[in-house]
């Protein structure tokens, strides 16, 4: 089973992003809101039967804090970028690195080790094709904060129209 481990966005930053413009270009294929998140980790085939094991690494989330007395806060933005070679759209997210180190930390058993350092994002299109996309779709402002409450081990099967996401375990984490 193909999974990964995300924070997913409240409503409200889901309807910020549904109100960034999409104009139908033939070189993009926009992501749909079931598919915004925040891939913490991305795991890659994982044995069915390691599935039980991985989610009771995950569990160890629901005793951890950021910092002591402070909820997990992602914030989104600045504006909407091109990561490099511009083949994918994305918004940042910020805030959740230290997140993000520690689900790296209770999930080493399972996949590969990050071959890049964790950059948040939510990815808004990807490009077909072998060109670049256009420069002109970055830039557009968006700014947004939201307490993270939860992370969710997904599983991700590869179709046509995209990946389609089915949540596996859901961790609530602790409230301050």
């Amino acid at each position: 089973m193909r999974l990964f481990i995300a924070v997913d966005p409240p409503e409200e930053v889901v309807d910020l992003l549904e109100a960034l413009p999409r104009p139908a270009m033939a070189q993009l294929r926009w992501t749909l809101p079931a598919q915004w998140h925040v891939t913490l980790r991305f795991l890659g085939e994982v044995d069915d039967a390691e599935v039980p094991a991985l989610a009771g690494a995950l569990d160890s989330l629901a005793g951890w804090f950021g910092e002591p007395g402070e909820p997990v806060e992602a914030h989104l933005g600045p504006a909407v970028a091109w990561f490099t070679g511009r083949r994918v759209l994305q918004m940042p997210v910020g805030g959740l690195d230290a997140l993000a180190a520690e689900v790296a930390e209770a999930t080493a058993p399972w996949g590969d080790p990050p071959d890049h350092p964790f950059r948040g994002h939510v990815t808004l299109a990807r490009v077909r094709g072998p060109k670049p996309g256009p420069p002109s779709m970055a830039g557009g402002p968006l700014h947004a904060s939201w307490e993270v409450t939860e992370v969710v081990l997904y599983s991700s099967r590869l179709g046509e129209g995209g990946a389609r996401y089915e949540a596996v375990h859901r961790v609530t984490l602790p409230e301050p």
